[in-house]
């Protein structure tokens, strides 16, 4: 459990965890009351995802923040929300879905986790923190009706298999 105390806040990143889930707020609920989620939110809406994960669920998402995606290529992003780059947009965007409701203290216990996208995503666990492949767990348990959400800090992409 040492690790799940290592693991940072972001504290440009606030929530009401506890109350979260009790009022019915989904995963995308609460993606979308969050300005540091904006650029998930317009993808998972470009994605036409929104449903999916507005749904019973329930779903873990490794969520990237808005400084996450900006860490990928200058364009990535624009050439993602084309509608002719949908198919590739769902599959980066499920890559970051596991099913279930996976807690912290459960994702510590981990090796890797497969993905609603088909692939797996490699968890590890050490003194700095939990790492999601190469994406570093910033902030952890924000508990939905449908799910939860752990905040990344870097966009997780699947191999092109």
């Amino acid at each position: 459990m040492v690790a799940v105390a290592a693991v940072m806040t972001v504290p440009s990143i606030s929530f009401a965890e506890e109350h979260e889930a009790k009022s019915g707020k989904t995963i995308v609920d609460i993606a979308a009351g969050n300005e540091d989620f904006s650029t998930l939110v317009a993808a998972v809406k470009a994605a036409g995802l929104v449903d999916t994960l507005s749904g019973k669920g329930p779903f873990t998402v490794f969520a990237p923040t808005n400084e996450a995606f900006n860490k990928l290529p200058k364009g990535t992003v624009e050439s993602l929300l084309k509608p002719e780059n949908k198919d590739k947009l769902v599959s980066i965007l499920t890559y970051h879905v596991v099913s279930g409701k996976v807690m912290a203290a459960d994702v510590v216990k981990l090796d890797e986790a497969k993905t609603v996208q088909g692939q797996s995503v490699k968890i590890n666990t050490n003194s700095d923190g939990v790492m999601v492949n190469k994406s570093k767990v910033v902030k952890t348990d924000i508990e939905a009706s449908n799910g939860v959400i752990h905040v990344i800090n870097a966009v997780l992409l699947p191999s092109d298999k």
